[in-house]
């Protein structure tokens, strides 16, 4: 293991012993313990990088990428033919964005789509996204509402769910 070649000396420094030795016979390298901080993290790959390369006839860009792959893909594949539409133009976007009820959804556990009485299928009208007119909005809220909904507490966390072998 690597770390297991890594030492400190008696100064304070690092001093790392080579697997094999290099052409110059070099057996160790000593290193301030920044350097080596500074060393290793530019080993490290910046986020959303792709740590798997190809190369020639497996490259991204290769003319003869779909003649070798499973899923026929690449520069040199075959598009299917779409009546009345522009071949030049892809027939659908790369990038969709996901909407703002999806993200809810996703990441809140949120349902803005489904009606929680009949189980009917909502649609947004409208976006009241300006901070005045929502605190204007919600103030009136609290006025309307009965006592009854203004004193009880916000539901605390749910317990964690069954397991379906103890159902």
């Amino acid at each position: 293991m690597a770390s297991e070649r890594l030492a400190l000396t008696a100064s304070g420094q690092v001093r790392y012993t080579l697997k094999t030795p290099y052409r110059d016979g070099t057996t160790h390298i000593v290193l301030e313990p920044l350097d080596l901080m500074a060393r290793l993290a530019a080993l490290v790959p910046t986020p959303r990088m792709h740590l798997t390369r190809y190369h020639g006839v497996f490259a991204p860009h290769s003319q003869y990428r779909s003649a070798v792959t499973p899923a026929q893909r690449g520069r040199g594949a075959a598009r299917p033919p779409v009546s009345g539409a522009d071949p030049t133009k892809p027939s659908t976007p790369r990038h969709v964005a996901m909407s703002w009820a999806r993200r809810l959804k996703r990441v809140f556990g949120v349902e803005i789509e489904c009606c929680a009485r009949c189980g009917g299928q909502l649609k947004v009208i409208a976006s009241i996204e300006e901070p005045q007119l929502i605190a204007k909005i919600l103030s009136h809220l609290e006025r309307a509402a009965p006592e009854q909904y203004q004193s009880e507490l916000p539901l605390g966390a749910r317990g964690p769910p069954l397991q379906p072998s103890l159902l």
